[in-house]
């Protein structure tokens, strides 16, 4: 397979170290290294099974890459490397979608965020991405998941689901059913958002865990990486995503719920990060859905394992029966566990705004 595929790009498989690279879940990644350690490459298969067009996901790339070299020449913007035949992915003989990216030497890249420094970074490292865009058409943009973050639709599927789920499920997610109810109100707010569409799209990354942003040996942050889920989208996407796989110390694989807890340190850090490039950008509109953004995207990752679940796990991978029902009981706990520091965040964001810069 390797032979095939490095050719494309001019490359002999032999004369290159091969290995896994990474935990992404969606996308496949090796490592390629030169023997002797000279040149490095990441290599990616595209998963046409969640991204049903990767010729979008390049399409995107190739046009944000053109934009930032023209008016910011010196941001570091991983760009994939053309193929032999000019393509920046190569459709292989088995049907997959590659492409073939530079290693930035180094660099590093971290799973779980151990710092307060590190959730600062990264903050500022996807609001500087989104603020260096703000001038590019949001238009010229491919939706590479369509209604990826679309609280308002997953509610009205969640629904649906609930409503020829087996008797056996249902009982069993009985507690979790009710809660996913009882916070409808936060997918009523999304909808009002779009329907009065008083906060403007902008190029978001979407997908806004730790692990998408490249450090230096410093843990100093470099840039942000796995750009295909980058769209038109709002701000609150990425702000919420962030809230949601940085505040607590136990993600969402966290069977033991007493765990799950609310870094309040941390929620400044990422509040101080974005708005750090984005504060002169913001409109009041969005100013007021910072805190908003965490409920957002922790129930509606809740409700997303939840509907899993009750459709027989489809989606998500799971390691042993009821796994997406503990996932979405993880989840509601942090959304219950966030809502209870609601009134402090508003004030730590309210302080942090009329910080002079």
């Amino acid at each position: 397979m390797f032979n095939d595929i490095l050719k494309s790009f001019n490359l002999i498989a032999q004369e290159y170290h091969i290995e896994k690279f990474g935990e992404g879940l969606i996308n496949r990644t090796w490592k390629i290294t030169g023997l002797g350690n000279t040149n490095e490459f990441i290599l990616q298969q595209i998963n046409k099974n969640v991204f049903k067009t990767p010729t979008h996901i390049a399409e995107n790339i190739d046009k944000i890459g053109a934009y930032l070299s023209k008016h910011y020449p010196d941001y570091l913007f991983v760009l994939p490397l053309a193929a032999v035949n000019g393509d920046y992915m190569v459709k292989h003989s088995d049907g997959e979608y590659y492409r073939l990216l530079p290693y930035v030497k180094q660099s590093i890249t971290l799973n779980t965020v151990q710092t307060r420094s590190e959730a600062f970074e990264a903050a500022r490292q996807f609001a500087k991405f989104t603020n260096l865009l703000a001038g590019f058409s949001v238009t010229k943009l491919n939706y590479t998941l369509a209604g990826f973050h679309d609280l308002s639709a997953r509610f009205e599927e969640f629904k649906r689901v609930v409503k020829k789920a087996s008797a056996e499920r249902l009982n069993k997610a009985n507690t979790a059913i009710e809660n996913a109810f009882a916070h409808q109100n936060i997918a009523e707010m999304h909808q009002s958002i779009m329907n009065d569409g008083l906060i403007p799209l902008r190029v978001v990354h979407h997908d806004t865990k730790i692990s998408n942003i490249l450090f230096d040996e410093e843990h100093k942050g470099l840039c942000v990486i796995d750009l295909d889920t980058v769209m038109p989208g709002y701000y609150i996407s990425d702000v919420g995503d962030m809230m949601r796989t940085y505040l607590s110390p136990a993600n969402e694989e966290e069977p033991d719920t007493s765990k799950i807890e609310i870094r309040e340190d941390f929620f400044s850090a990422i509040v101080e990060g974005y708005l750090s490039e984005m504060s002169t950008n913001l409109t009041e509109a969005e100013r007021e859905l910072f805190v908003y953004s965490g409920k957002l995207m922790i129930y509606m990752q809740a409700i997303r394992f939840l509907t899993d679940y009750l459709n027989d796990d489809v989606y998500y991978g799971t390691n042993y029966p009821g796994h997406n029902l503990v996932r979405a009981q993880n989840q509601f706990t942090l959304l219950e566990k966030y809502i209870a520091a609601e009134d402090t965040f508003q004030q730590i964001v309210s302080n942090t705004q009329n910080q002079p810069r």
